[in-house]
């Protein structure tokens, strides 16, 4: 008769039960890319088969073994001297997040150890400090982190794509200075600063700072950088600053202006050229009348008195001011 222990294996056995080693492994990748899942194992189990498999570890629940390499989007590497077996998962969607197990085939029962698969969209962030310089000028992004990521690797790279920011990245806390990049880390107030110098326009854009988790994802934080031509900018502010002038010019009197000081001596005595604009214009009609005057005396004194006064009148009558010197102009005035 069967003991209630050996029942148990039995059971176990048929429906591959499941038992998770102490240590946990958590893993967690983007989406569209790739994870490797890091599964080691006990001394004296290298030649074993190993495995990578999700839900129960049932026959359908196997998603590769150490005897097939490569199988869809998974791929698995043994390496016995260091006794880690590796599986790859690629392309990765949300629906692959959850739980999985790493096993090792042997007799009787398997070894199992438990994988939580975190998935994550590849883009970042939901905020983004954005900043504003000028060309020729610098930039410093500070970057804050937890205390447990003191003596973790800090870099920064450009765009907003975790996955691939550390092998791009543009300088890092190994290297601490690299052309126009600077970092310097002050592990007291928890913050690492980047700095750029001699800014061009080349250098807008998206940046990352990253933190190198051991486990799990990389923490960033994001920056947007904008540099402005300055000489554009400095161009458009002085043509926004142009105020116009306007210079109130006089309209030019299509009359002949009259001489200061000189006299027009009439029938009512003198004009005095120095009046009002009132009194010009006045004076305009009164200066009509002498003439009409003048036109009608004239032709009456054409038989007893010479034409010089005359002709000179019709010589000069384009003007409508006239300076009367001699005798023969006041001769007709007065008539």
């Amino acid at each position: 008769m069967l003991s209630l222990k050996n029942l148990l294996f039995i059971l176990c056995s048929i429906l591959s039960c499941v038992r998770s080693a102490a240590e946990l492994i958590h893993v967690s990748g983007y989406e569209g890319r790739e994870v490797k899942v890091s599964c080691p194992y006990g001394e004296g189990y290298e030649s074993y088969e190993k495995y990578l498999c999700k839900n129960d570890c049932g026959s359908d629940d196997v998603l590769i073994t150490t005897t097939e390499a490569k199988k869809n989007r998974y791929s698995i590497h043994d390496d016995k001297q260091k006794r880690v077996f590796a599986a790859t998962i690629s392309d990765l969607s949300h629906t692959d997040a959850g739980k999985y197990w790493c096993g090792v085939t042997r007799t009787g029962k398997d070894i199992y150890t438990e994988v939580m698969l975190e998935v994550e969209q590849d883009s970042c962030c939901d905020h983004s400090a954005k900043v504003q310089r000028y060309e020729e000028s610098s930039v410093s992004f500070s970057c804050p982190y937890e205390s447990e990521y003191q003596n973790s690797l800090k870099y920064i790279c450009r765009g907003n794509q975790p996955s691939v920011c550390l092998q791009h990245a543009l300088i890092s806390s190994d290297n601490k200075q690299k052309g126009q990049f600077t970092l310097t880390d002050d592990m007291a107030s928890r913050k690492f600063t980047v700095t750029i110098t001699s800014l061009t326009q080349n250098n807008s854009g998206s940046y990352l700072c990253g933190v190198h988790g051991n486990t799990g994802l990389d923490v960033f934080s994001a920056f947007e950088l904008e540099v402005k031509d300055f000489q554009q900018t400095s161009t458009v502010m002085s043509t926004i600053n142009v105020v116009p002038t306007f210079t109130m010019v006089e309209p030019v009197r299509s009359q002949a202006t009259p001489i200061p000081g000189k006299e027009i001596k009439g029938a009512g005595g003198n004009m005095n050229r120095n009046k009002t604009k009132t009194a010009e214009t006045e004076e305009v009609i009164g200066v009509a009348d002498i003439y009409e005057i003048e036109d009608v005396a004239c032709s009456k004194q054409r038989t007893t008195k010479p034409q010089s006064s005359c002709q000179h009148h019709d010589a000069e009558q384009d003007s409508v001011y006239q300076n009367f010197s001699n005798t023969d102009d006041i001769y007709c005035n007065q008539i």
